[in-house]
């Protein structure tokens, strides 16, 4: 039971990643009927705004430490905690879920330029178009990330208060010796609040209705004389902003690195054809889903028997999915049938 719970919750927390990032990807192809293959870097973006946000506000005074007597010994002091002592440290431990501040404004604005600049002008291309497109467009933000930043990834520490582990296994009744990363069920529970408030924005707000209306009838709207290619700009602004926040939130767990986004972009986007084309709750629901299985198959003991089906076990089940129902588990009629 104590292996079964701890794949669970591995299952849970890569599955808390593909769900959100697949949600972006549906809201963008359910609203503007854009397959958006940028959609990953706008992830890797989000997580580069925390390296960015870490640093910036780590930037150190080399003081010299009174502690050393036999000769001069220098150390690195963050500029606010010479400042601000006690407060300013906290401030930088707690630099990446402070930085959720600077990513939103910084993604909403990538996203409305994204959509404006570029996307607008593929709605009525083919999607092999669009791919090649966003896929390019990825490429290019990609090497402009390599270039400021890099090629190795860049560690992205925790807040200290939540860098060491739970004891789950006390919590559920099984072994007190079964503990979990505090940061990956924070995450988890992060993913689910950012997945609730969208569907609640969607579902009980006018503009989230008129959304709806206009992912099911786009002409009708219009002709109501409501403006929705604004409200679907926004959408998509809200998409890149859910992927940045997903991004920014998973830099403990994976230091970011220039490539981070087209390693989730692909798997997303299979979570995305396994939920059903343009179906949100297809797409929330097919990347936990896939995210348990393949925490399953990564257990020495299946891959014992099955080498490397942890590698190939999405696919298998896309694959077997799309031959029984092409729709996808959740995807509307007509959606990639004949």
């Amino acid at each position: 039971m104590d292996a079964i719970l701890i794949q669970i919750l591995n299952g849970l927390d890569k599955g808390a990643a593909y769900a959100l990032i697949a949600l972006g990807l549906t809201l963008a192809f359910g609203t503007l009927g854009i397959v958006n293959f940028a959609h990953g870097a706008l992830f890797m973006l989000g997580a580069f705004c925390a390296v960015t946000f870490s640093k910036v506000i780590s930037f150190s005074k080399q003081i010299k430490d009174e502690s050393v007597t036999i000769f001069d010994a220098y150390k690195e002091i963050p500029y606010l905690e010479i400042w601000w002592g006690d407060f300013g440290a906290l401030i930088v431990d707690f630099a990446v879920p402070l930085s959720i501040i600077v990513a939103i404004p910084v993604m909403i604005l990538v996203g409305i330029i994204m959509e404006r600049g570029l996307i607008k002008h593929f709605y009525k291309r083919t999607h092999a178009e669009q791919i090649l497109v966003t896929f390019g467009l990825a490429i290019v933000i990609q090497e402009i990330i390599k270039h400021f930043f890099g090629a190795n990834p860049i560690p992205t520490p925790a807040p200290d208060i939540v860098s060491g582990s739970a004891a789950v296994g006390a919590l559920v009744g099984l072994s007190e010796n079964l503990v979990y990363p505090w940061w990956r069920l924070i995450y988890i529970v992060f993913s689910g609040l950012i997945i609730f408030a969208v569907f609640a924005f969607l579902q009980f707000t006018t503009f989230g209705m008129v959304v709806r209306a206009g992912m099911a009838d786009r002409e009708t709207v219009g002709l109501l004389g409501i403006n929705i290619q604004k409200r679907f700009t926004i959408v998509f602004a809200i998409a890149a902003t859910v992927a940045g926040l997903a991004g920014v939130m998973y830099s403990p767990i994976l230091p970011p690195d220039y490539h981070m986004g087209m390693d989730f972009l692909v798997l997303s986007f299979v979570v995305v054809v396994v939920g059903g084309m343009g179906s949100l709750g297809g797409a929330v629901a097919a990347g936990f889903l896939l995210g348990v299985l393949q925490s399953f198959a990564s257990m020495n003991e299946v891959k014992s028997i099955l080498p490397g089906i942890d590698q190939i076990i999405i696919y298998l089940v896309a694959v077997v999915i799309l031959l029984v129902r092409p729709r996808g588990l959740m995807g509307r009629e007509g959606v990639f049938e004949d």
